[in-house]
Order: structure tokens, then sequence, then C-alpha cells
């Protein structure tokens, strides 16, 4: 048997043997086949040339010479010996696309320095690494490229070579049709449920335009994703969610070769910069960060003012509505004040783009104030620019202006949920921007003035105002949106501490916002200034850049050719930045997010050196409003709908809301100082928010935002609160005005604040380095102000809402919940005891309706479960 075993054992391995014998014949057969063939195939090569190929094209010389086969439409890129080694910017920008697809037109995308290089028969793309800075009179810069790493993108076999002319041929699909030099589909995070993009078909991607010129190649595809099976819905602005296109263009520019001075940044003053690090530096601080600034120079060296050799330009794009233009161009104009204190006369010029023009808005040798009217517009207004990444020089810049931006509406299927309550915008802007992290440029103002201006019209309507006034704040917040955009294609970043310039009490003089400005900046998101008493009325928004603005191009665009002499300017303009009307905190340092900022001063939407009582007088002024909302509506509007009744409650509550959230950052935060070492008018770094005002803030917010009546509004005005039917737009939720809702989001988003656990922690922290308003404090008063005003009556369904929302809060921060607390203890203390107090105060107390009764019975029960542990 054990014979037999082998045997059948020997005579498999003979099988699987002579099975692998004639495997290796066959391959060797084939090899031979091959090898036959390959003097042939190698002749044919030979006679491949750069001509032979590239007459079946259509020629489009430039920068890049490209060729694109009249057949089937492949492309091919010319390469001269001496643009080997060379080194280039790269710059991408969306076309044209639809949000789903994390793209809107005009939107930038990538920005980098690239190479080119040969290795044998292929030709690499390589991006370069521009964020390390080596002194070059320091031995360490021997190293300089040690554990440094630049990327390969792309590597493609050579077509055909001209040699005696140095020229080389390759196709283009790589290059442009790929997503090897920026990607375009968007990059989720793990977590992320929503509509996703499928994968970038190669059959239906394609060549849109090819432009050529002598510094820059442009090419814009149209890249198409396929997903057969999407999740999550998407906008009637797509057709079919299984096929996206995002009509994308590739720009390849020259380095410029310029006697540019880059200038470094300053945490003082806010740029747009390239972040580069100095690694032979020796201090904690090794920053060499550059500047986004453009190209200027003066005809006249010696002149105190002068021209610049060549201006800035801006063309009014031809789709912009004729009734704009004026207002436009005077906007753009007056930042020539500003550049006057940089020395500069003129320095920005507005032309208007013929109608014969035949240029592209998207050619990026012109700087275009372009116009859209989209169906889900991402802003009102977006001014992004690109830069050389050596240098910091600004190469172009696009304005784009959305049409919605002046409707009196909202396009939003949500909009009883998110209008003007900021904190769902701005997760909203967050998402976006997690998933495009190159969007350092995003600017959201233009969709906030959009709300702003349905309050700000719905104002004028309820407080007399003629048509001049109308007219007057038009014209202001279109000329405010382009001061501010135009700002970002300047260079600069947000400044959300500008608007504190100014006291309650002066901003409507107007006299002196017409000669300062209305706030120190016009890069922040400040409230519409609107006052309740229209004989006392200024200036809606500001005209003209404010000191802030002439100080910080003067920073950038005031540059000295002696190094010495400008490393002097630069000291002694940087030693005013103590000044008030200096004031300066970026997106980085505003508080409109729980857990970024300590500064309550740096703050979107808000208003004056006093906020928590403009505030106030903002909220006064809505209750004021509400009251006369529907009668004033139904008067004027006869034969309509009541959907833009909704949309004005909608904007005037908002409005309350962004008072308060403003409101409560003063409770627990903490005043910044950035001036230096023994710099004149500088204080600590930090110093906690005096416990008065603190306290200042918290009884506002107890009498205008928790108080029993205080998010009320007429009764039959809810009756009233009607969005237009379009089809089957209701269908599966119902379309009543959910009032209660509403209510509790803004007391939800307040809370949210105030109990966050940075929050909590910064409060506690701060009582190390002087504050006052102890988080114990804090919370009695807070607790009070939620519980105590009602506590002998009923408790209507808003405060019974805040109640019950509140108690659950503070059951999660004293671990009491379902998971466990990511507070720190002294925080999880002080809610344990505020529960306990809450039991005291509402066990055993029968006064109030049957429903009160039942709601303190309910919250009574909740804190016992909660402390019993069941």
């Amino acid at each position: 048997m054990k014979y037999l075993s082998l045997l059948l054992i020997i005579a498999s391995l003979l099988s699987v043997s002579d099975a692998e014998a004639q495997k290796r014949k066959k391959k060797k057969d084939e090899a031979k086949k091959e090898a036959s063939a390959t003097p042939a195939n190698a002749q044919n090569q030979q006679q491949k040339t750069i001509s032979s190929i590239t007459s079946k094209c259509k020629a489009y010389p430039g920068l890049f010479n490209l060729y694109q086969d009249e057949k089937d439409g492949t492309v091919y890129m010319l390469i001269k010996k001496d643009q080997l080694d060379k080194e280039y910017i790269y710059f991408s920008h969306t076309v044209d696309g639809v949000l789903e697809g994390g793209h809107f037109r005009g939107s930038f995308r990538d920005n980098k320095v690239f190479t080119i290089k040969r290795y044998f028969e292929r030709i690499e793309f390589i991006t370069l690494n521009t964020a390390y800075y080596f002194d070059p009179n320091n031995a360490l810069s021997k190293a300089k490229d040690a554990n440094i790493n630049n990327a390969v993108m792309i590597s493609e076999k050579i077509e055909a070579e001209d040699k005696e002319k140095g020229e080389i041929l390759i196709k283009a699909e790589k290059v442009f049709l790929a997503e090897e030099f920026s990607p375009i589909k968007p990059n989720y995070p793990p977590t992320y449920q929503g509509f996703r993009v499928g994968n970038l078909s190669k059959d239906k991607t394609k060549y849109a335009s090819i432009r050529n010129y002598p510094k820059n190649t442009d090419v814009v595809v149209e890249y198409t994703f396929d997903n057969p099976t999407p999740q999550g819905g998407t906008s009637d602005a797509v057709a079919d969610g299984r096929f996206i296109t995002i009509k994308s263009q590739h720009s390849l520019i020259e380095m410029p070769q310029n006697d540019f001075t880059p200038t470094l940044d300053d945490p003082r003053v806010g740029y747009f910069t390239t972040q580069v690090t100095d690694l032979t530096g020796t201090t904690s601080t090794n920053f060499r960060d550059l500047v986004h600034k453009w190209h200027l120079k003066k005809k006249n060296p010696n002149a105190t003012l002068s021209e610049p050799i060549e201006p800035i330009v801006f063309w009014i794009e031809k789709t912009t509505p004729l009734e704009f233009r004026e207002t436009i161009m005077k906007a753009g104009l007056a930042w020539n004040e500003a550049f006057e204190k940089a020395g500069f006369k003129n320095a920005i010029e507005i032309r208007i783009q013929p109608d014969t023009a035949t240029w592209d808005a998207g050619d990026i040798r012109y700087n275009v104030l372009r116009w859209t009217s989209s169906p889900l517009p991402p802003f009102g207004g977006y001014g992004p620019s690109f830069v050389n990444p050596r240098t910091g020089q600004i190469l172009g810049a696009d304005i784009m202006l959305e049409y919605t931006y002046i409707l009196n509406a909202m396009r939003n299927d949500k909009i009883f949920e998110t209008t003007a309550i900021s904190n769902n915008l701005l997760e909203a802007e967050q998402e976006f921007i997690r998933f495009h992290k190159n969007h350092a440029h995003f600017c959201s103002l233009g969709y906030h003035l959009q709300v702003h201006n349905i309050f700000g019209h719905t104002a004028l309507d309820l407080l007399g105002a003629d048509e001049n006034q109308r007219k007057k704040y038009i014209e202001e917040t279109l000329y405010y949106l382009v001061l501010h955009e135009m700002g970002h294609t300047l260079g600069l970043n947000h400044n959300m501490k500008a608007t504190q310039l100014h006291s309650p009490e002066n901003l409507h003089n107007e006299e002196l916002t017409r000669r300062v400005g209305l706030q120190g900046s016009v890069m922040d998101y400040p409230l519409p200034n609107i006052a309740s008493d229209r004989s006392k009325q200024g200036q809606y928004f500001t005209t003209k850049p404010g000191p802030y603005d002439m100080w910080a191009i003067e920073f950038a665009y005031g540059t000295m050719e002696n190094p010495q002499a400008e490393k002097e300017r630069l000291e002694k303009l940087l030693a005013r930045s103590t000044e008030p009307e200096l004031a300066f905190g970026n997106d980085a340092d505003d508080m409109r997010s729980s857990f970024s900022g300590i500064d309550p001063r740096v703050m979107i939407f808000d208003h004056s050196s006093d906020m928590i009582a403009y505030g106030a007088d903002r909220m006064k002024l809505v209750n004021e409003m509400l009251k006369k909302l529907k009668d004033e509506y139904i008067k004027n509007n006869p034969n309509r709908s009541y959907d833009e009744l909704l949309v004005r409650y909608l904007a005037l509550t908002g409005q309350k809301f962004n008072s308060a959230n403003a409101i409560s950052r003063y409770i627990g935060g903490v005043y910044v100082d950035r001036g230096f070492i023994g710099q004149k008018g500088a204080t600590q770094p930090y110093t906690p928010v005096p416990a008065q005002e603190q306290k200042r803030a918290m009884k506002t917010l107890a009498d205008n935002v928790f108080a029993p009546d205080a998010m009320k509004a007429p009764s039959d005005l809810y009756n009233y609160l009607q969005q237009q039917r379009r089809g089957f737009n209701f269908f599966g939720r119902g379309e009543d005005p959910r009032i209660n809702e509403r209510v509790l989001s803004m007391h939800a988003s307040i809370l949210t604040h105030l109990l966050s656990p940075v929050t909590q922690q910064r409060i506690l922290n701060s009582e190390h380095y002087g504050n006052g308003y102890k988080l114990a404090d804090i919370m009695n008063d807070l607790t009070d102000a939620i519980f105590k005003a009602d506590l002998n009556g009923s408790v209507n369904t808003f405060r019974q809402n805040l109640q019950i929302e509140y108690v659950g809060r503070l059951i999660a921060i004293a671990g009491l919940g379902n998971t466990p607390s990511v507070y720190v203890y002294p925080a999880q203390s002080v809610a344990l005891y505020q529960l306990n107090q809450i039991r005291k105060m509402l066990k055993g107390n029968l006064t109030g309706d049957t429903a009160t009764k039942a709601h303190r019975e309910h919250i009574v029960y909740r804190i016992e479960k909660a402390l019993n542990g069941k």
C-alpha cells in the first residue's frame, strides 16, 4: 500500500514537471518571436519623428507648445531642452462645478512650484518643496535636501525626440486628464456620510479648451466622475447624481524674473502668506513667511508719491449688471487712498471689459470682477489670488460676485432651520474647507451680507425709511462687499477685531465715519449699522478702507530698496500696532466657534467697542420690529404669498441670535495683546475679561435671551409664517412653522458655547491669572437665569425646552449620562452641584398649570435617575 502511494506521488510530480517544462518551452518560443520582431519595432520607433506626429495635429504655440490630434483628440506636449530642470509655477482653478462635487465657479485650487526632469527615456514632473529656507552662508545649507521630500507627480515616456533641435514630445494625458497635478475629487473624511462623487471616468474626461501664451499655458478639462449607486441626495443643480462633471483649468506659468522684494510676515498685521521655516535659524520663531503682495515699482523712485510702472488692473466683466458698475468701480478705486500711504498714486485701475472683447474672464493674464447667479451659491463675494510661492508675489486674482447677495430672498430648501443661525452656516463652511485644504482664501462675507440685507430691507420698511435711504443701503452693502473682496486680492486676510473702533454713540456720527471709516478695517464681518431712531441714522456700512487697512498696505507695499532703511521702516511702522485703531485679529483668533479663539473682541457679526450694549439695543430693536412685521407686510404686498414674510421673520430673529452669540463670548473670555516686549502701549499678553463685564454680559443674556418672554413674537404672527408650496416640497416633513424648534436651536447654540468643555476649562484656568468671575458663580447665575423667573408660576414651552436642554447638558458634564464626561473634574463637580440645586428648587413645587407641573416632575425624574445611576 505504501509502495502504491509512493508511485502515485512520483507520478503526480512527474506530470507537474512535464507541465512546467511545456510552459517553459512556450515562454522561450514567445521570447524568440518577440526578439525577432524587435529590430522592426525599433526601426519603426526610430522613424517616428516629432513632425510625423504633430503634422496630424492642430498646433497651440506658447510656453509649452501643445498639439491636439484632429482625429482622436490626443494632446501632445513639446518640451525644449532649455525647459528641463527649470522651475515653473502651477496654478489651477474651477471653471465650473457643483457644490455636491466640492467645486464652484472661480474657486482657486492649487498653487505650487514644479520642475521637469529627464530620466532616460521618460519625462518627470516634480513638485518642489518650498516650505524651508537655508541661509546660504551657513554650512548646514550643504545638507539642505536632507529628509525633505519633493514629489514625483508624473512620469511619461518620450514619444519622439529631435536631438538636433533639443525638443522632446510626450503625451499630455497624465499631465492634464489625470488627477496627478492636482486632485479634483474631494478628500472625504472616513466618517463622512453625505453625497460622494464616484471614480474618474477616463472615457468621459476630455479637453474643453486650450489657450497658450508666451508666458503661460492654460488647459481646461472636463472631468467626469461615475458612481452607479450614489448615496445621499443632490440639489437640482445636478442633473443625475451618478455622473458629476467638474470643469477645471490647469495653468503652467513661467517663473517671474524680476526685482520683486519679498516682505516677511509679522503676527501684528494680517496678510495671506506662504509659510517658510528657516532650518538654520536659532530662535523658537525661525519663520520666514512670505507676505502675498503685488509687484509695484515707482516710475519715479525718488518721488514721495509716484505712479507705478505697472498698476494693478482689474476688469469689470461684461456680464456685470449695468446699474452696479459705477458703485463697483468707485469701491475698487477707493483702495488708492491706502496705496498713497505706501507712496503710490493710482496704484489700482478699474476698467470695463468691452462687449466685443474676445478674451475670456478665465484667462489668468486678466484680473476680473466676475458675476454669477448660481442655484446654490456658496458665497456672495469671493476674492482669491495666486502667487509665486518662492517670493509671495501675487500673479493674478479674480473677484467673484454672486447675484443672489442682492436678492431679498433665500435660495435654500432648509431656510427655516438655517437662516441667520450662524453656527449652522459655519458648520457648512468648515465642512467645505475640510474637503479643500487649499482654500485659504475662503470667504463667506457675501452670503452673510445677503442675510443682513434681508434684515436691513425689513428694518427700513418697518422704520419708515424713504427711497433715498433704501438706495443708500443697497449702494453701501455692494460698496462694502467689493472693498472687502478687493482687500483679499491685495493680500489682506480677515481682521475680525476691526469693529471695535467706535463707541455705540459714535457709530452714527456720519461726519466722523466718512472721514475715518465706520470700522478699523473693511476686512471684518460686521452687523449692519441700523439706528432705531431714524433721525440719528449714519452709515449702514463703511465706504472706505479704515486706518488699519492704510497701515497694513503701507507695511507690505511701502518697501525701501536699502535693507537697513527697510528694517528701520518696518520697526517704526509695526511699533504702532498697539494703537486702538490698528487692532487686528484673524479667523484663527475669532470666537465664532466655541472651540477656537479666546478674545471676545475678535468676533463676527458684532459692532462697536461695547458690543454688550450694542447687542442689547439690537435685540430690543428686533422685538419692536416683530410687533409690526405682519401688518406692514400684508399692507404692502397684496396678491403675494407669505413666503417672504417667513424669510423676514427668520432674518429678524437671526439678528437677535447673532447679537446674543457675540455677547456670550464675553463670559469666560480673555483679552489678547500681541504686542512685543518693550513695545509702547503693549500690555500683558492675556488679561481675563473684567468680572463686571462678564456679569453684565450674563445679565444681558438673562434679560434678552433666557427670560420667559425674551423670545416671544406676537402670537398672531405665527399664523402667517407660511412657506410657498412648490410641487411636493413639503412631502415627508410637513409645513407647520416650527417655532419651538427654532427658539430651542438659538438657546442651544448659546448654551453650547457657555457649557463647552473648552469654555469651562478656560474659565477655570484663567482663575489663576486674574479671572474674577469663577466657574461656580457663572453656573449659579446661569441656573438662576434659566429657572428663577418663572419658579412661582407657569413655564411656557420655550422655557420648558430651555430648562430640559440645560439639565441634559449638566447631566452629561457631570458624567452621569450614557458616556463618560470629557470635562475636567472641577467642571463636573459644579455641574453636579447645579443638578442638586435644581432638584431642590423644583421638587414639590406645585405652582403653575398642569403642563408646568408635568414639566417639573419630568426634570426631577431625569435628575434623580441620573444621580441614582438608573
